[in-house]
């Protein structure tokens, strides 16, 4: 029974946030995700239920919240350096798996009695993945950093810019389905929407990347803690929000390019601590305001039809980034990340949704259809992840396997054809990300025969139309070692941001070349200590560098004043 509440934003706080606590704490003890505890969580409070309800559309503003911060965090770690490394499979992959996967939706529901207008609508709301699910799995596994995670971070801001296309042409559907005459109207509606994106984007690139960050600076001198604070929630919610009034794009979007011109302040580091503690209470709520939407009768009364959405979703979704992954020549690794991240399905399904039933487009049961299959593929992402990952290790254990699917990376052709290049002191580099970067160009400015190993091949292409030697690779695999010329290399330099890809790496090394001297950037005491343990010979994270830095810095001046 639904309860008058004389103060709903606080009775869903409190209702929804204790409710998500104390079902994610039970779904920790029992070792499931939590997220699918959150879940359970938004079932119980919704309206199907028995109960205390809390308000739905409160929940859902509060939810949009958690998107906004969590986008804005994003786009702090996020440059345009890193989406141009990815723009080629971002974009081929993004609107080919778009287009697939909606042929696949709309022709199956086509065949349950559907009209075309409908079944587009349902197949394209099987196409586009959650930004929350997807960067919190990425989070936990500490992979957005990484290429997979700039891939899939990209192939995301391609697919938003894609639902807000779709979102112009459902009037269209609409009016042709009841029979209005609209001629030209989609067209010039669609060129109206492509300007605004447009406009935006040249807007924050232009002015947004020097005022955001002169704006922190100003008020950071005033060296008010609550005002800073204050400064970084009202450049990420009101970018958002002026993003959606002024030019149609979706909060998301918008908050997420608001973080990427503040990356460019020296301040991002700072406001992305003020910012990130609330992102995450605020994206519980956006999964306990799916749990309150979903009816389980739709589970009783069209089992088989929530099968066979869940399965579009999961393992359509899956197969075809996949596929589209694999066939752009990345490593089995990316492909099995990537694609698990997208077989999932969220925000912006919802929001089809919700504009399709408002026009009369889709029925009461694709709005069941839909809720049901976002719910079982949240909940399973997190197998989905382990399935993965245990098939990888099959992979990698099975030589005919390995083979297929190129898991020793390409061959440096050079070292066998190229009589020209006599490597002596070969140093040998993995990963070539923000730090990388800056380690190859001292490398290379010192004059040392350098390999570069790398998991992205347009980054790699990149380094070899620069006259460096790469490979694209997974540098933990012995094979890719050996292809480096591992044998010829006096050091090992690990600049890879996943630990655990660092720590394979290390150990692949070891095994093949004892006496290689090996370099290691580790990101914490923990860290550092077992790379120390593996007899690493030199190892060091950012503040122990910093601080050797300054010091030896003050012992200079502490020696030439003695002098």
């Amino acid at each position: 029974m639904a309860v008058r509440h004389d103060l709903p934003l606080v009775t869903t706080l409190a209702i929804g946030m204790s409710a998500a606590f104390v079902c994610g704490l039970i779904a920790s003890k029992l070792r499931i995700p939590p997220i699918v505890g959150y879940l359970i969580a938004g079932i119980l409070v919704g309206p199907y239920t028995p109960g205390f309800h809390v308000d739905v559309g409160i929940a859902e503003e509060l939810s949009e919240i958690g998107i906004v911060l969590l986008m804005f965090g994003v786009g702090l770690h996020f440059s345009l350096n890193d989406f141009m490394e990815v723009k080629k499979i971002a974009l081929t992959g993004a609107l080919s798996q778009i287009a697939i996967v909606t042929t696949l939706g709309a022709g199956i529901s086509h065949l349950w009695g559907w009209p075309w207008e409908s079944s587009i609508l349902f197949g394209l709301s099987l196409s586009v993945a959650s930004t929350v699910v997807l960067l919190r799995a990425f989070e936990e596994r500490n992979l957005v950093q990484t290429m997979h995670g700039h891939i899939a971070i990209g192939w995301l801001v391609i697919e938003d810019l894609a639902m807000i296309l779709a979102l112009v042409l459902i009037p269209a559907l609409a009016a042709d389905d009841a029979g209005v005459s609209t001629a030209g109207s989609p067209l010039q509606q669609l060129f109206i929407a492509l300007g605004k994106i447009g406009l935006f984007i040249l807007i924050m690139l232009v002015a947004g990347k020097r005022i955001l960050p002169w704006l922190l600076t100003a008020v950071n001198k005033t060296r008010s803690r609550e005002l800073f604070t204050l400064a970084v929630f009202a450049m990420a919610i009101g970018v958002a929000f002026g993003a959606s009034k002024l030019f149609g794009v979706s909060f998301a979007l918008g908050a997420f390019f608001a973080g990427m011109m503040i990356r460019e302040s020296d301040m991002n580091h700072e406001v992305a601590n003020r910012a990130l503690p609330f992102q995450d209470a605020f994206a519980v709520l956006f999964f306990v305001s799916i749990g309150m939407l979903f009816n389980p009768h739709i589970l009783l009364e069209q089992p088989l039809h929530v099968l066979t959405v869940t399965a579009i979703i999961m393992l359509g979704n899956f197969l075809v980034s996949f596929s589209i992954v694999m066939l752009f020549g990345y490593q089995l690794k990316t492909a099995l990340l990537v694609s698990s991240g997208l077989a999932q399905i969220g925000e912006f399904s919802f929001i089809l949704v919700t504009v399709g039933l408002a026009y009369g487009l889709l029925p009461e049961d694709g709005r069941d259809l839909i809720l049901a299959g976002a719910m079982a593929s949240i909940a399973l992402n997190p197998v989905a992840f382990f399935i993965s990952r245990k098939l990888y290790e099959f992979a990698e254990r099975t030589p005919r396997l390995s083979n297929l699917f190129n898991m020793r990376g390409d061959s440096l052709a050079f070292l066998r054809s190229d009589e020209k290049y006599v490597l002596k002191d070969l140093v040998i580099l993995a990963g070539h990300g923000r730090v990388g970067r800056q380690i190859s160009k001292n490398i290379h400015d010192s004059h040392i025969d350098l390999v570069v190993i790398d998991n992205n091949r347009e980054r790699v292409e990149a380094l070899r139309e620069n006259g460096f030697h790469a490979i694209a690779g997974d540098a933990s695999q012995q094979e890719t070692l050996k292809e480096a010329a591992i044998h010829k290399a006096v050091a090992l330099v690990v600049s890879v941001p996943d630990p655990f890809e660092a720590r394979r790496i290390v150990e692949s090394a070891r095994a093949l070349k004892p006496s290689l001297k090996i370099l290691v950037r580790a990101h914490n005491e923990e860290e550092r200590n077992y790379f120390i343990s593996q007899n690493a010979d030199l190892t060091t994270t950012g503040p122990r560098a910093i601080g050797h830095m300054m010091a030896n810095y003050l012992n200079d001046m502490r020696l030439k004043k003695t002098d």
